[in-house]
């Protein structure tokens, strides 16, 4: 014989206010903990980067302080014109409308982002966030940013080629440039790179989709983008203004440590420099660095004034602003925007 259902028991009092429901399982990013350190990375990530490299940032901030500090100012708005000519570029390579303040702020988080992953995949990464926070899918906010970068490198090389053109310097770039012998590996490297990744979506089957939507939906943006004369004066002429801007930056850097070399030969040295070895993928512009150095010695630049004006020029464009940065990018992933 079945013995008696026991009775319902008396329903569970609600816990004090504040505590944790037992049947809810809570969300780990909803964590206040979580979110806080989320804001306090960059700083953390700033803070282990100045200790790692603090022997070549002392080094650079006695020497710019005894450069002139004109000089140095107007550097320092020329930097700022690259934060605003960079935000025109992603607005442009989007046909939806972006909010500009947000927009402005969320590049130049992006600069401080760049010191985290090399070869601009930083700065990708915090637009992409912002993108999709702004209610752009993933496929054309990703088709964004690849014709952002797509534009850029086009726009700075046609800029390199005008100044070439105009310019006798090109005959010391002409010395500088590789023989065949060395040339051909590096093409070849190269090209091969490019076909093994076009050919990834092709072999491996589970990539042809997603290959595909993303082909299409970069192609049908570009078209729309083309098509209003506002996004191809913000895409195109922003683009052409980045390259430009900061080489009168390190203009500016120069004339303040006393570099001696005309303008043009120092536009033309950074704008080669960039070009050539802008695509090696080395944190906070390694490469670059020892490319610009050697190009500004091969104009005539002494060596100790070349090195001293990368090392003020790093200083102005990534060092000083790094901190800033980074407090913009905590606020930002605070606020939720990133």
């Amino acid at each position: 014989m079945l013995s008696p259902a026991a009775p319902p028991g008396p329903p569970c009092a609600p816990g004090p206010p504040g505590a944790p429901d037992p049947g809810r399982r809570p969300s780990l990013l909803a964590s206040g903990s979580v979110r806080l350190a989320l804001c306090l990375s960059p700083l953390l990530l700033a803070l282990g980067w100045a200790v790692a490299n603090r022997s070549v940032a002392h080094e650079g901030a006695v020497r710019l302080a005894g450069a002139d500090p004109w000089w140095l100012l107007a550097g320092g708005g020329f930097v700022a014109l690259n934060c605003a000519a960079a935000a025109c570029v992603r607005q442009g390579a989007l046909p939806d409308r972006l909010p500009p303040g947000l927009l402005l702020a969320s590049q130049f988080a992006a600069g401080a982002a760049n010191h985290a992953l090399p070869g601009g995949l930083g700065a990708h990464a915090v637009t992409l966030r912002f993108l999709r926070t702004q209610g752009i899918p993933t496929a054309r906010a990703t088709a964004s940013i690849a014709l952002y970068s797509l534009v850029r490198s086009t726009a700075k090389t046609l800029v390199l080629l005008a100044f070439l053109a105009s310019s006798p310097a090109r005959r010391t770039l002409g010395d500088l440039l590789p023989q065949e012998r060395q040339l051909l590996p590096a093409l070849a490297v190269a090209g091969g790179a490019l076909v093994a990744a076009g050919a990834l979506p092709v072999l491996l089957r589970p990539l042809r989709r997603p290959a595909a939507a993303f082909v299409r939906s970069a192609l049908a943006d570009a078209r729309e983008v083309h098509s209003r004369p506002g996004r191809v004066l913000a895409l195109w002429g922003g683009a052409a203004a980045m390259p430009l801007v900061q080489a009168a930056t390190l203009v500016c850097v120069g004339a303040a440590l006393g570099l001696g070399l005309p303008w043009v030969q120092v536009v033309v040295a950074f704008l080669a420099a960039g070009t050539a070895v802008g695509a090696v993928p080395a944190p906070g512009g390694v490469a670059v660095d020892a490319a610009l150095v050697w190009t500004l010695v091969a104009f005539g630049a002494s060596p100790a004034a070349a090195a001293t004006t990368v090392v003020g020029y790093r200083v102005l464009t990534d060092w000083l602003p790094l901190l800033p940065g980074t407090l913009v990018l905590s606020a930002l992933l605070r606020a939720k925007v990133l």
